[in-house]
């Protein structure tokens, strides 16, 4: 019979396939591992001769390789697996048995197939967005069309794994809010930013002085465009020293301290 060799390739397949899956574990952990470095020492892409940022571009190109391998193989063991089932009248019942099984499949990896395609390390991040619930995080409240972006403190209720939206509790509302009560939002991924963690100052990136970032106005719950003065570890505490912008006061920008677990990477665009 035919179906022996074709049995025998299946099984190739899911053997090549398992070994892939167990590469991108391997390369993600190496990822997370330049992630820790560049937030511990951000500095040391500076130095001459440094090759920490192309090493991290070379895993994330292996990722993305290892990704799309997986796909193919898998492609090929549904062809493989189609050839041998029988053919007729019950060829439809079969597609819906094999799209019903994927469904069950994402539903206990409790993740999308399209994050599963694009990398581990997206799949990573899902998982770092669903560990918000409960935490103070940045967010912009505004519309992409908006004129300018608004970021507020927010509190995550809530995050949706299929949707991929954050749902957030504003827990101070601006006084020009309606009944004065807090106002929910579901935000896309991109419009969330989680600040360092406050225990483990150590494992949070530091900004240079000169850097723009984001970060919370002294007694607001507002974040706005700031120039980093100094940083923590060089003043010896856990603040920042910095400029914010349009905080002119007799001709000059004040020079303020904010906590470092209040400060975050400026968004690429940000308008304000």
């Amino acid at each position: 019979m035919s179906s022996s060799p074709d049995i025998a390739g299946i099984l190739d397949n899911t053997k090549e396939l398992d070994r892939l899956r167990k590469e991108q574990e391997e390369v993600l952990v190496e990822i997370n591992k330049m992630h820790k470095k560049l937030q511990a020492t951000p500095e040391i892409v500076e130095k001459p001769g440094d090759i920490s940022l192309s090493k991290l571009k070379n895993l994330y190109i292996q990722a993305k390789e290892l990704s799309e391998s997986e796909v193919t193989v898998s492609n090929i063991l549904l062809t493989q697996l189609d050839s041998l089932l029988p053919s007729g009248p019950t060829g439809q019942q079969r597609r819906k048995l094999v799209a019903e099984g994927n469904e069950q499949k994402r539903k206990r990896m409790k993740v999308d197939t399209d994050v599963t395609r694009v990398s581990p390390s997206m799949r990573n991040q899902i998982e770092a967005y669903a560990s918000l619930k409960g935490e103070q995080v940045a967010a912009r409240v505004t519309a992409e069309d908006a004129e300018k972006d608004e970021w507020f403190v927010v509190k995550v209720i809530h995050f949706d794994r299929e949707t991929k939206e954050v749902e957030v509790l504003d827990e101070e509302p601006g006084d020009d809010e309606e009944g004065g009560g807090q106002r929910t939002y579901k935000l896309s991924m991109s419009c969330i930013l989680p600040f360092p963690k406050r225990n483990d100052p150590s494992s949070t990136q530091e900004f240079i002085p000169g850097k723009h970032v984001l970060a919370v106005y002294p007694g607001t719950t507002a974040l706005y465009k700031a120039t980093v003065i100094s940083t923590p570890r060089k003043r010896k505490s856990d603040e920042y020293l910095l400029e914010f912008d349009d905080d002119e006061e007799d001709g000059a920008l004040p020079q303020r301290t904010v906590p470092f677990h209040k400060v975050v990477a400026l968004p690429e665009g940000h308008r304000q």
